[in-house]
């Protein structure tokens, strides 16, 4: 049976990890606590009230929406173009947010998002996500658009693991979405392989009741089988490796993380979650903290940190302090219950839902203010 609550998690909890991170993201470590104290960041930074959530969150939530557009066109259609081809589509929507101004013309829509004027903020997107989203083409494993392993396709690809329960999809077809949706933008393998681990770690986490450490050790067995002839496979499998060994000794968190990398490319992005969400499994509050504060792209590592104990914990194991004043909270939690609930649609036919089809197949829902 699913659990709401621990879709809730996983999207809040990457949100909240984005947030904090979002603050001190370009800031070295030193700067960190001159500013913050010897603790470093520990609450939320507000900027108009409000924990500014970073373009991970945004394309996170427009990755769900792919996946759900993709799922009622396939129901109300007959046919469907494929999970990564509906998730391009609804990055370029994102790309218009952060290039246009709300509220956009009345051309087609791929995603209702575009109706949430917050959106439109430009929050630090990443150049390669810009560049590939916009050109003609997009990218796939078999013919990459570029040679990028940074972390901007890991980050957004946590409602894959969610959506997908197994019943219609093998766990490796699971992966391979992951990998595809990341390799839309992030042509190195290094820049996919880590999206399909995320996938793997949250989907076993959430869908097969396993614990965090078995949903690791699960996850590389199945990337090393996978990938085997993939180049660069066994590097990554090395860092997995060292954040697990990492995660079971008494090395400070600053000094494991410098050993893992600053986060700016995928693979060191999901060592340090791997290992602050290991380390501290059980408590939701000292990972956040312990994967923001480094010299490193501190948004993107707190946000997969954040989604993989978020999913392992679910949102009753997230301190209210990282629910209270965060962007689109409301929206983040109709976004996971999307994912829950799946397709509202009958075979062939229309919506069994009003606001289903106003979300996912004429894309004109707005939600209400809260």
């Amino acid at each position: 049976m699913k659990k709401l609550d621990q879709y809730r998690g996983c999207l809040i909890g990457g949100a909240a990890g984005d947030a904090l991170g979002y603050a001190v993201e370009f800031h070295s470590h030193s700067d960190i606590i001159c500013q913050y104290g010897p603790q470093g960041i520990t609450e939320y930074e507000l900027c108009g009230g409000v924990a500014e959530i970073s373009d991970d969150t945004q394309m996170t939530l427009f990755t769900a929406t792919g996946l759900l557009t993709a799922a009622a066109s396939g129901m109300a259609q007959g046919i469907m173009g494929g999970y990564p081809s509906a998730i391009n589509y609804s990055y370029g929507d994102w790309y218009r947010t952060q290039t246009e101004r709300y509220p956009l013309d009345g051309e087609r829509h791929y995603s209702w998002l575009v109706n949430v004027p917050e959106l439109f903020h430009c929050q630090a997107p990443g150049n390669t996500c810009l560049s590939a989203i916009e050109s003609p083409a997009f990218g796939t494993i078999e013919q990459p658009i570029n040679d990028s392993k940074g972390c901007g396709g890991v980050m957004r690809v946590a409602p894959i693991g969610l959506y997908f329960d197994g019943t219609l999809c093998s766990l490796e077809e699971i992966d391979r979405i992951g990998a595809e949706a990341a390799a839309l933008t992030h042509g190195h393998p290094l820049g996919y392989i880590p999206a399909a681990a995320l996938v793997h770690i949250i989907h076993l986490l959430v869908h097969k009741g396993r614990t965090l450490r078995d949903a690791v050790s699960d996850m590389q067995c199945s990337i090393r089988q996978q990938f085997a002839q993939t180049a660069y496979v066994q590097d990554f499998l090395e860092q997995m490796d060292r954040a697990v060994a990492l995660s079971q000794t008494d090395t400070s968190d600053l000094e494991a993380i410098q050993q893992l990398g600053e986060g700016w490319v995928a693979e060191e992005t999901l060592a340090i979650a791997v290992y602050c969400a290991l380390k501290y499994e059980d408590d939701f509050d000292r990972a956040l903290i312990a994967s923001v504060n480094h010299s490193g792209d501190s948004d993107s590592t707190g946000a997969v940190t954040g989604n993989i104990l978020g999913a392992y914990l679910g949102l009753e194991g997230i301190p209210r302090k990282y629910l209270d004043n965060l962007e689109l909270r409301e929206v983040i939690l109709e976004v996971a219950g999307d994912l829950c609930r799946e397709c509202r649609m009958t075979e062939y036919g229309g919506s069994c839902d009003g606001v289903w089809d106003e979300k996912y197949v004429k894309m004109t829902y707005k939600p209400s203010k809260r």
